[in-house]
C-alpha cells in the first residue's frame, strides 16, 4: 500500500502489478473484474533472431522500498536475469518503480531494462505499461483539445455487437450498448500520436467524475526519435505508456541485441495524474486542468526526486546550441536560416537513421524563425547531430559526432545542411514535410464512419480509404499534369492497388509534364516517400517497356501506414538518373507503378516529386 491521503496505491508484491487505485471517491480506478496482473503492468513483444513473436508479463520476484521520507516513497520491484537458467525467458533484467509524493495527485511510474553479461541475443519489439480502467465507469477519453469522444464498451467488439472488418483491429459497432455509436468503426490505430504531438492522454470517468491522465513529460527515452507514432488509449478501456514500439515502421525499428551485449536504459518516468470534479458541466475543465499539469511537469524535467542512479538530473547532464542555415543554390544564393526545422542529439551514424534507433536516448527542439536552438538537459555522451527542414527534401547529419559533458554547454557554432540537389527544379509535386497530408484525402465510405475524424483536419484517420481510390478511379488510374493538376485535389494520398471482381490489381499513376527543351546530360527525380508498406515500385519514362524503366525497388516497407490510418511512416528519400535520351522535347509521360497485386493493404505515400534538369554551373 502506498497512500499519500489523496491517492492510495495497491501493489501486489513482489510481483509488481498494480491491483487498485482509490482516490476522488471511488474506491478503485482500475478494472476490478480483470485479474490482478491485468490492471496495471509492465510487458514486452520480444523475439529470439528469426523467431517466432514472444510475449512477456514483467513480474519481479524481489521487493524494496528504495527511498521513504515526510516528503516522497519509492518502491521496486526486481526480476533478475540469470543467462543458465533453463528456458527462454526475456533476457533481461527488470526493475519497476512507482513513486508517490505528498500533496501530489498522482503517482510516477518508470522501469530500468538491463541486460547483464552473458545474455543470450534477442530481438525488442515493444515495451510499456498499461493501465485497464474500470469499464463501467470511464467511458469518455481525450488525447488532443480536437480528439476526445465517447468510447465503445469491450462488449461492442464481441460477434453480435460489432463485426470485425479486413483489418483485424478495426470493428464496425453493428449493435453496440450505446446506440448512439451505430454505425461506426472503433480501431486503436486511430487515436495514435506522434511523439513530438502527443505527451498527454486519459479519460474522464461518470459518477464519480474523475479524470485518469498519463503525462510523458519528454520522450527522450521513447525509440524512434520524433515522428515515431504510438498508441495511446483504446476500447478496454485502456490507458497506455508506450515507451519502445515498431508501429508504422515494423522492422527496421526492432532493437536488435548481440550475443553477450550489455545494455541499459531507463523508461519514464512518466507521470499518472488523477483529477476529479463535483459538477457534470465542469468535467471538460478535467482536460483543460491536465493541459496545464503537463506543462508543470515538462518544467520539472529532468525530475530532480528519482532515486535510481541510471536516471540522471539536471547537474548531470548538458546542453548543446548552435544556429542551423540551409545551402541551395537554385533557391537561394545565400545561406537560408532554417526555420521551424527539428534538430537533435541522437546515436545514430547515418542519415535519417534517428528514425530507427531504438537503443539509446533521444533529444530533440526546434529551432526559431533565425535557425537557432538549444538542446538541453542531455544525458552525456557521443551523438550525432541529426536534423530535418519543413520545405527542404532529406535529413540533415553533421559530419563531426558533438561530445555532451555534465554541467557544460556546448557550442556548435553555425551548421549548414546542403540537401541532395543536383540541377535546377523542373517540375515538382507536393510539398516536402515527410508526409502526405498536402494530397487529396477522400471522404470516408459512409458505412465505415469513425465520426470524431468527419470534417476534421484528419480525415485520413478514417476507415477503408483505400477502397476509396477505386471508387474514384473505377476503370482507369489517377492521371496528373503539371501546371494543370492540383495535388489537393488530383492526386490520390496513397498508392494503392485497384479492387477488382476477384482481387486487387497493380495500378500505374501517370504524370505528364512538357519540356521546352532537352538538353545533353543527365537528368535527376528526387523521390521522397512518407511511407511504405509491401510495395513494388516502378518508375517508367515515356513508354512501359525494359528500355524506359528508369527505377524499381521491390517489396519496399512494412509501415503499414495505409490499414493502420496513417499519413506517415519510416521517410525514405531515393534519387536516380534518368537519361536525357529518354526525354522529348515537348509533351513527356512518368509513370508510377505500385506493381505488387493482390493486397488491397500495401501502398506508398508518397511526400514530394521533383525533376531537376543537368547540372548548370
Amino acid at each position: 500500500i502506498m497512500d499519500n491521503g489523496l491517492v492510495k496505491l495497491t501493489i501486489l508484491k513482489p510481483q509488481g502489478y498494480l491491483t487498485g487505485v482509490k482516490y476522488g471517491g471511488m474506491d478503485n480506478l482500475l478494472d476490478i473484474k480483470s485479474n490482478e496482473s491485468g490492471r496495471g503492468y509492465w510487458d514486452a513483444n520480444w523475439s529470439l533472431p528469426g523467431g517466432r513473436d514472444r510475449y512477456q508479463l514483467s513480474k519481479g520476484a524481489e521487493y524494496r522500498v528504495i527511498h521513504q521520507s515526510n516528503d516522497l516513497v519509492e518502491v521496486s520491484f526486481r526480476s533478475t536475469y540469470n543467462p543458465s537458467t533453463p528456458g527462454i525467458t526475456l533476457p533481461l533484467s527488470v526493475d519497476t518503480r512507482y513513486i508517490i509524493r505528498t500533496g501530489v495527485s498522482g503517482f510516477y511510474c518508470y522501469a530500468v531494462y538491463e541486460r547483464p553479461q552473458g545474455c543470450r541475443a534477442f530481438d525488442l519489439a515493444q515495451t510499456r505499461m498499461v493501465f485497464k480502467l474500470r469499464q463501467e465507469k470511464f467511458h469518455y477519453m481525450a488525447i488532443t483539445d480536437e480528439k476526445q469522444r465517447i468510447m465503445p464498451v469491450p462488449e461492442d467488439l464481441l460477434p453480435g455487437r460489432g463485426k470485425q472488418l479486413i483489418v483485424p483491429e478495426s470493428v464496425l459497432l453493428v449493435n453496440p450498448v450505446n446506440p448512439d455509436l451505430k454505425g461506426e468503426v472503433d480501431d486503436k490505430y486511430q487515436y495514435s500520436m506522434d511523439n513530438k504531438d502527443g505527451g498527454l492522454h486519459g479519460w474522464i470517468s461518470s459518477g464519480p467524475i474523475i479524470g485518469f491522465w498519463v503525462i510523458i513529460p519528454s520522450y527522450e527515452f521513447r525509440n524512434g526519435g520524433p515522428t515515431k507514432q504510438n498508441l495511446t488509449v483504446h476500447t478496454g478501456p485502456f490507458c497506455l505508456a508506450m515507451c519502445h514500439g515498431t508501429h508504422y515502421i515494423g522492422d527496421d525499428i526492432l532493437a536488435h541485441f548481440g550475443e553477450g551485449e550489455t545494455w541499459r536504459k531507463v523508461f519514464g518516468p512518466f507521470f499518472v495524474y488523477l483529477n476529479s470534479t463535483n459538477k457534470a458541466s465542469s468535467a471538460h475543465n478535467l482536460w483543460s486542468d491536465a493541459k496545464k499539469q503537463r506543462e508543470i511537469e515538462v518544467a520539472s524535467w529532468p525530475y530532480d526526486f528519482v532515486s535510481s542512479p541510471y536516471y540522471l538530473t539536471a547537474i548531470k547532464r548538458g546542453s548543446a546550441s548552435g544556429r542551423l542555415f540551409v545551402q541551395d543554390r537554385y533557391i537561394s544564393s545565400a545561406l537560408i536560416p532554417a526555420k521551424n526545422a527539428y534538430i537533435g542529439l541522437s546515436a545514430a551514424r547515418t542519415e535519417g537513421a534517428w528514425q530507427t534507433e531504438s537503443k539509446s536516448y533521444q533529444f530533440w527542439v526546434q529551432t526559431d524563425s533565425s535557425g537557432s536552438f538549444t538542446i538541453r538537459n542531455a544525458i552525456p555522451g557521443v551523438y550525432g547531430i541529426h536534423g530535418w527542414v519543413p520545405g527542404i527534401i532529406g535529413d540533415y547529419l553533421e559530419k563531426t559526432l558533438v561530445t555532451i559533458t555534465a554541467g557544460s554547454e556546448t557550442q556548435l557554432g553555425n551548421l549548414t545542411f546542403a540537401p541532395l540537389r543536383d540541377g535546377p527544379t523542373l517540375w515538382e509535386i507536393g510539398y516536402p514535410d515527410r508526409a502526405a497530408i498536402d494530397y487529396f484525402v477522400p471522404d470516408v465510405n459512409p458505412m465505415y464512419v469513425n465520426k470524431l475524424f468527419l470534417n476534421s483536419p484528419e480525415k485520413f484517420r478514417q476507415y477503408g480509404l483505400w477502397d476509396r481510390y477505386t471508387d474514384i478511379h473505377p476503370e482507369s488510374d489517377q492521371v496528373f499534369t503539371v501546371g494543370i493538376s492540383d495535388p489537393k485535389k488530383d492526386w490520390f494520398f496513397a498508392h494503392v492497388d485497384r479492387r477488382g471482381p476477384d482481387k486487387y490489381l497493380p495500378t500505374t499513376w501517370n504524370i505528364n509534364f512538357n519540356l521546352n527543351s532537352v538538353a545533353g546530360g543527365t537528368y535527376k527525380l528526387k523521390l521522397a516517400i512518407a511511407s511504405a508498406t509491401r510495395s513494388d515500385l516502378q518508375v517508367h519514362i515515356n513508354s512501359m517497356d525494359q528500355e524506359h524503366l528508369v527505377f524499381q525497388v521491390m517489396n519496399l516497407g512494412t509501415d503499414n501506414a495505409v490499414c493502420r490510418h496513417g499519413i506517415h511512416g519510416l521517410y525514405r528519400l531515393f534519387n536516380f538518373d534518368i537519361a536525357s535520351s529518354l526525354l522529348l522535347k515537348g509533351d513527356n509521360s512518368m509513370y508510377l507503378t505500385q506493381a505488387r497485386g493482390g493486397d488491397a493493404l500495401c501502398g506508398i505515400l508518397y511526400d514530394y516529386i521533383r525533376l531537376e534538369a543537368p547540372a548548370t554551373d
